[in-house]
């Protein structure tokens, strides 16, 4: 079945999901965070099976999260290696961490987050790095971009008069 694509919509987070792909590619992501590159680890860390594997990582490599490089000659085999693209999606991954982390169940917590010098455990949040104030549905709103038309501002105009509480 062929998904959707969002590349043409105007939402960022829409255009950020047709970028990364779906969950096998989030995870695809995760596992090149804990230091898996080829095609055989990812593979056997997820069991996932290999002609999905195989269109993810192209995915991910045409959308530049991933660059392909040669690492054996004869068979050719290639590792994927993060690219700065693929980098800046760790920030999502934690996010997405957390909030699991936070709606299952405590006994069933196999992994936390910890400072990697210290071993503590992490508690995570989203802030604004101009401020340092934790971004909340409650102090944050959609601003025109570059691109805005007039779709654009009219649903800008609908999700402020809705923090506001007015009927829009």
């Amino acid at each position: 079945m062929q998904r959707t694509s969002f590349s043409q919509f105007k939402c960022p987070a829409a255009r950020a999901l047709d970028s990364v792909g779906d969950w096998w590619s989030i995870l695809i992501l995760r596992d090149a965070f804990q230091g898996l590159s080829r095609f055989d680890d990812f593979q056997k860390s997820l069991g996932v099976a290999p002609n999905i594997l195989t269109r993810r990582l192209k995915h991910l490599t045409d959308e530049g999260l991933f660059e392909r490089r040669l690492y054996h000659q004869r068979p050719a085999r290639y590792e994927y290696v993060l690219t700065e693209k693929g980098r800046d999606f760790f920030p999502v991954l934690m996010t997405l961490f957390s909030w699991g982390s936070r709606h299952i169940p405590e006994e069933d917590l196999a992994f936390l987050l910890g400072d990697a010098a210290s071993g503590k455990e992490r508690e995570t949040m989203l802030v604004d790095a101009r401020t340092g104030e934790e971004v909340t549905p409650e102090n944050t709103s959609l601003l025109a971009g570059p691109a805005a038309d007039d779709e654009v501002h009219e649903r800008i105009a609908r999700m402020r008069a809705w923090y506001l509480g007015i009927d829009a």
